[in-house]
């Protein structure tokens, strides 16, 4: 379903709702007229009575029908119950008493059903923040046309304030983007030419024209709606238990109701029985708090499938995580310059004009290095690409030779005892060096590494404190490079030059050894391993479709912190689960005890009932405003 459609059925939901209060209010008034009109003696019997099954048919009717729809799938539910005990009380005369069990039944389910609301908060936050409107040029002209009617490949301008109705690349112009509906991210972003920007995010500053690459229900916003309404609804295993338990004590509570009336003959107990055992804060124990969980984790830009995986989640064992992108940037940086014969500055200067006309990664990185520290390189002279070794140029009538010791071999150049000295401690330390070489003699060494990320080492102290008992790491990289990374961030163990499709099998052993994983990717290369670990979380997912499509659950930016945020708030939605369903119990219990000691009567049963009810909707309702320790 997509985010207009959400947006119609949201609206016939709260026409609904209106009415059901109505009656409700309703059957009330009419309670209290007739409560008064009896005690005060100044309205007739047959008019207090009436009033009081008008209230009761008012207050009831709903609940009936209800429980007839349900029956015809032979499902025994609470309504059934209700229903029973009110037309039985109203057979007996005990006309108070049907019209106060429907009307607190009635009011409690509309109490339920606003606190209900609130833990889908964010579905609604997120409805609201849907553009409507757009701005595109058609045929030179500008014109306004409702969001949805944006085409594919059209131009799309959007002034300070408005939200990006579309996903797309920008052409022209630069802004600060408020993205904090998609990712959580609480600073704005800069924007501009080339990037990427996505629906429903907000210019702060700044002005943007951008080309519309997806519209309608397929941009990333639609996309994580229709995720979240998706995972609203999906049943966690707590609850699929203590729904196939319901179906059982239902009928089982209907037997013992007919067995006290055989025993006792005595109806009014017999049909308190019926109300007051009805298993309604047991059955809402779980899926109440699996929707604010899931809410809570939304508005953080954090996307949950499902009631299992948020419930698995607070049960893993061990993290698994890959190397590149993860815990470190995913991008080479120059680490160290160091001089054999020649000055830091030079070194760098002489590998930075060699680098100017490669397209290499590393090279890259070393031209970005010299830019950084504002070092102005010369022009080099019959530039060449080795490849597989390095380049090759000429300057001032020397040839310069920059690249790995490969290189220096063909060229015929010897590598001096201290220059090896220092190759080994590099490698030891997983870097990977470049030599640069003047006249046939080595005279410099550049060190380049993949960074490790800043957070990562918190990150993973941060599991440890969460009840994560073993971190691992899997990547392609060579054990040197995988062994400093590990050192460095504290993994537990790590797994060297292990290729995508056999990160899965590695995640089989640690599952066949009773260890519940979590899978830490990109989404693309890791997918195989995120689909056989219990739980796939995929990193910086923003408009990431693979990575959406693969993962259980989606960070949408590539923040650390979401993976220790969503563990937590997992271990968080499964203490609120049991907190709910032991004091669901114990209320039935109690009420058990006190209607067959003769202490409970079927008015105040229904009330203990209802409160119970909406004290497990509250106590759920806490999870909205979780926030990860600090």
């Amino acid at each position: 379903m997509g985010v207009y459609a959400l947006q119609q059925e949201r609206g016939l939901i709260a026409f609904l709702r209106r009415s059901r209060s109505a009656s409700t209010v309703a059957a009330g008034a009419l309670i209290l007229i007739s409560w008064l009109g009896a005690r005060g003696q100044f309205l007739p019997p047959l008019w207090t009575n009436g009033g009081m099954i008008l209230a009761a048919i008012l207050a009831g009717h709903r609940i009936a029908r209800q429980a007839f729809f349900a029956l015809r799938y032979r499902v025994l539910g609470i309504e059934a119950l209700v229903t029973t005990a009110a037309i039985g009380a109203i057979l007996i005369g005990e006309y108070w008493e049907a019209a106060v069990v429907t009307f607190l039944f009635a009011f409690g389910s509309y109490l339920e059903g606003r606190t209900m609301d609130k833990s889908r908060q964010a579905l609604r936050e997120l409805l609201e923040l849907a553009p409507t409107q757009a701005t595109v040029i058609r045929d030179g002209v500008e014109l306004q046309v409702l969001a949805e009617e944006v085409q594919k490949g059209e131009t799309v301008l959007v002034r300070p304030g408005e939200k990006i109705p579309v996903d797309g690349h920008v052409i022209k112009g630069e802004a600060f983007v408020n993205q904090a509906p998609i990712t959580g991210e609480s600073m704005p972003v800069e924007k501009g030419l080339g990037d990427n920007v996505y629906s429903g995010t907000i210019i702060q500053t700044g002005y943007l024209e951008l080309i519309a690459d997806k519209v309608g229900d397929d941009t990333t916003f639609s996309r994580i709606i229709h995720m979240v309404e998706e995972a609203q609804e999906r049943t966690a295993p707590v609850q699929r238990f203590v729904e196939g338990f319901a179906r059982y004590y239902t009928p089982a509570i209907m037997v013992l109701a007919v067995l006290v009336y055989a025993i006792t003959r005595d109806v009014l107990l017999a049909l308190t029985l019926l109300v007051i055992a009805c298993p309604g804060a047991l059955v809402i124990a779980t899926p109440i708090s699996i929707v604010a969980g899931i809410g809570n984790a939304a508005r953080k830009g954090v996307l949950v499938k499902g009631g299992e995986y948020l419930e698995m989640l607070g049960s893993i064992d061990v993290v698994v995580l890959d190397k590149t992108g993860t815990l470190t940037e995913g991008e080479p940086r120059v680490v160290r310059v160091q001089g054999f014969g020649a000055g830091r500055d030079a070194v760098l200067t002489l590998a930075a004009a060699l680098e100017r006309y490669s397209e290499h990664p590393l090279a890259k990185a070393i031209t970005a290095q010299a830019d950084g520290e504002g070092l102005a390189y010369p022009s080099v002279d019959d530039f060449t690409v080795l490849t597989g070794h390095g380049v090759k140029g000429v300057l001032n009538g020397q040839t310069l030779l920059l690249g790995n010791e490969k290189l220096l071999e063909r060229e015929g150049l010897s590598i001096p005892a201290q220059v090896r000295v220092h190759l080994d401690e590099e490698a030891a330390a997983g870097r990977t060096v470049i030599l640069l070489a003047r006249a046939e003699q080595v005279i410099g060494a550049i060190s380049l590494a993949d960074t490790i990320r800043e957070e990562a080492r918190e990150l993973v102290r941060s599991l440890k404190k969460a009840g994560v008992k073993e971190t691992i790491m899997l990547t392609g990289d060579n054990p040197g490079t995988a062994r400093a990374v590990a050192e460095a961030v504290g993994i537990d163990r790590f797994q060297a030059g292990v290729l995508p499709e056999h990160k899965a099998k590695a995640i089989a052993r640690l599952q066949a050894q009773g260890q519940r994983v979590a899978m830490v990717g990109d989404g693309v290369n890791d997918a195989p391993a995120m689909a056989q670990a219990d739980v796939g979380i995929a990193m910086g997912a923003i408009g990431t479709d693979v990575a959406i499509e693969t993962a259980d659950v989606a960070l949408m930016d590539d923040r650390l912190s979401g993976l220790v945020y969503i563990i937590g708030l997992s271990r968080a939605v499964l203490k609120n689960i049991r907190q709910n369903l032991v004091f669901a119990v114990a209320v039935v219990f109690l009420l058990l005890a006190g209607v067959l000691g003769g202490r409970v009567i079927l008015g105040s049963g229904m009330l203990i009932h209802e409160l119970s009810v909406l004290l497990v909707i509250l106590n759920a309702t806490r999870l909205l405003k979780y926030q990860p320790r600090p």
